[in-house]
């Protein structure tokens, strides 16, 4: 069947029932002359319209979810209760029986004796067993399905063809017209189903208990909203109960007590309004809140009650004077003073009823920033804020995120190793920077609600100051941990550098051993063997000088290694040239006029020095001797160069490190300065490195 026409029925239903609602409300009204036939006393009249506000709620409710789920049974049992109410006959049988004789008027009343069957057994049993999503709990109860129809079918079927009196009035009483007096005992038998449909309506109400008890999420929430309906219905009629048969003794009633019993019948409203509810999802998740109001107001009330009860009755008996207006007086100061104390009580109960072990969101607010507080760790706050989070909104798992400089961050879970999806997320930030997130991960099948999402944004705005204070710790200990990096950097550069002047020193006491000391003591020994008169003293004596003045040229050469006076004397560019024309490298400087117009100290310029001398040294060596230029710049923060040569190049990721860049590298670590190395096959190398300017110290030329 299409949806358009499943909605013409639906309307069809609904217009019916109104239609026959409005006739029966004219026949009782035209029957408002007759002494036992209406009751339009106030009472009368409040119950009359109350019971059709209740029936019409059944209808409206149902045609809503029949038109909109039409695939949910349930819309469609709201409306037959409705309809089934609102289509009695009974008005106008009594009209054709008291006030003026009508067509089929008996028949009328007949049709009304069992109408009701039906009506209460939809209500009571089918739409239990069938909420929320119109199916059953399980198949293992079906036979209750199948036993409660066969038990509307047989008590219907009873009543109605009963040959039983109808009673039009307390003074007037018609025979059944449909009776069948020769199976009055088959009748009379199958009235025992009358029995059998409580017992049908409590085993709907145990599946319902057990269908709850294995719910979660979506279907949970559903649930309550029938659940709390049904409590609603059961107190006030417990109440009315125990006041008409406990506390109360006038007869007839007092008019409260009738107008409580007119509640009570007007609270089956709740029925089909909670069904509404759960089916369509309209503030679904808001019944936590109602029922703990409800909860509340309910225990207020009976401890004032009370309270009042057993001073004014109760001391009021025994003192032989419950009129006494000082027992009441004493009784309000009773409630007055008490009552801060126990509303406290009662809305902690009333929370943990609805919320369970889970905080209710004003307990996690205060207790938020106690527990973050004296906390200023990853390891602390965010898994505590964390854990705050999903316990507050009842997440089965929830995270928190500190975006750090740089574009790094840290994440704690609640439970340490949960796991997404996570459904929800909302930023965290401090004085308009967003420095963090906290995600939570509802369970399966439970969206985030409206309180708990507004408590998350609580969270959000509270957090900021806590996350903020996490981001400088953790901002200081990555700094502490680079400074600790670069000290052990440059300890260990130093013990290089300290190795290599070592090398170095060791590697020049060998060279001056090996040339020229060797060189001195031979020349001392030949000049030992020099005789003044000899015929070739005179040669021997210009080749002694000869060699004498070879020696002093390679201690010359030494000397310039260690640091050339040129150096001190003319500055960096003029070394670096003498050293190029010295040995024949194919090498150029470009100085720029920036750093020509000034001097450095003496440290900064034996660096740079150094760094290119090694530099073209390892051009000389692996590169051929291929043309290369060393650039000199500075500006007012640096001090740059770099060597750029032509050669075959390498991989630096391949190819390891040599001892000459491990020296060049030691030098710039310890004026806090950057080297990199640049090169690829084929594309020759390029080495630059910076010095900063306020560690250079530069000074006058």
């Amino acid at each position: 069947m299409s949806l358009r026409r499943k909605r013409a029925i639906a309307w069809t239903v609904f217009a019916v029932g109104i239609v026959s609602l409005v006739g029966q409300a004219w026949f009782e009204y035209q029957l408002r002359f007759q002494p036992d036939a209406a009751d339009w006393t106030t009472q009368g009249w409040l119950q009359a319209a109350l019971f059709a506000a209740t029936i019409l709620t059944f209808s409206i409710v149902g045609l809503i979810l029949a038109t909109r789920r039409p695939e949910n049974p349930l819309g469609w049992l709201l409306l037959a209760v409705g309809a089934i109410f609102s289509i009695s006959t009974g008005s106008y049988g009594r009209y054709a029986v008291l006030v003026e004789p009508l067509p089929f008027g008996r028949l009328a009343l007949a049709m009304d004796q069992w109408t009701w069957v039906p009506a209460i057994g939809l209500m009571g049993a089918y739409t239990i067993l069938l909420f929320p999503d119109g199916h059953l709990p399980s198949p293992r109860w079906r036979w209750l399905g199948r036993f409660t129809f066969a038990t509307l079918v047989l008590a219907s079927v009873s009543i109605l063809f009963s040959d039983s009196a109808i009673k039009v009035s307390p003074t007037v009483e018609v025979a059944n017209p449909l009776a069948i007096g020769s199976l009055h005992a088959v009748f009379a038998s199958l009235q025992i189903t009358l029995v059998l449909l409580p017992i049908c309506i409590v085993a709907s109400a145990v599946a319902l208990v057990m269908r709850f008890r294995r719910s979660h999420g979506v279907e949970r929430q559903q649930m309550k909203w029938l659940a709390f309906a049904g409590s609603v219905i059961a107190g006030l009629y417990l109440v009315v109960m125990i006041l008409g048969l406990v506390v109360v003794t006038e007869t007839p009633p007092p008019a409260w007590l009738g107008n409580l019993q007119v509640l009570a019948l007007f609270s089956f409203a709740l029925i089909p309004i909670s069904i509404g509810i759960a089916v369509l999802r309209y503030r679904l998740w808001d019944i936590d809140v109602v029922i703990s109001k409800t909860v509340v107001f309910g225990l207020l009330v009976a401890f004032i009650t009370v309270v009042y009860v057993a001073v004014v009755v109760g001391i009021g008996t025994l003192l032989g004077d419950a009129n006494n207006p000082a027992l009441s007086i004493a009784a309000t100061a009773l409630v007055a003073l008490l009552f801060g104390a126990v509303r406290e009580r009662v809305r902690r109960f009333a929370n943990r009823l609805v919320y369970g072990k889970r905080a209710t969101p004003y307990e996690v607010m205060a207790g938020f920033a106690h527990r973050v507080s004296g906390s200023v760790s990853v390891e602390e706050v965010l898994p505590e804020m964390a854990e705050v989070a999903a316990r507050g909104v009842g997440a089965r798992a929830a995270r928190v995120l500190v975006a750090l400089p740089g574009g790094d961050e840290r994440a704690r879970a609640w439970p340490d190793g949960a796991s997404g999806p996570f459904n929800r997320s909302l930023s965290v930030t401090y004085q308009g920077e967003e420095i963090g997130a906290i995600e939570v991960a509802m369970p399966v099948d439970q969206r985030l609600r409206p309180d708990a999402e507004r408590l998350l944004e609580d969270l959000a705005a509270q957090a900021g100051l806590a996350l903020h204070n996490v981001r400088l710790t953790e901002e200081l200990w990555m700094r502490a941990r680079e400074l600790a990096v670069q000290a052990e950097g440059l300890r260990v550069s130093r013990e290089r550098l300290v190795t290599a002047r070592d090398a170095q020193r060791r590697g020049l006491e060998r060279d001056i051993r090996e040339g020229p000391e060797r060189q001195l003591r031979e020349i001392r020994s030949e000049l030992d063997t020099v005789v003044v008169g000899d015929p070739d003293v005179e040669e021997r004596l210009d080749g002694l000088t000869a060699r004498a003045n070879d020696t002093l040229e390679g201690l010359r050469d030494l000397a310039r290694g260690i640091f050339p006076p040129l150096l001190a004397d003319k500055g960096v560019v003029a070394a670096l040239e003498a050293h190029i024309r010295k040995v024949g490298a194919n090498a150029g400087v470009h100085a720029s006029a920036a750093f020509t117009a000034g001097r450095f100290d003496a440290d900064v310029e034996a660096c740079l020095y150094f760094c290119a001398l090694q530099a073209i040294q390892n051009v000389m060596r692996h590169a051929g001797n291929t043309a290369c230029i060393v650039d000199l710049d500075a500006d007012g923060a640096t001090i740059r160069f770099a060597l750029r040569d032509r050669g075959p190049g390498f991989d630096p990721a391949t190819t390891p490190r040599g001892m000459g860049l491990d020296i060049m590298q030691d030098r710039i670590d310890a004026l806090e300065g950057t080297l990199v190395v640049t090169s690829a096959r084929g594309l020759g190398t390029t080495i630059a490195g910076t010095v900063p300017i306020e560690r250079a110290g530069r000074l006058a030329s």
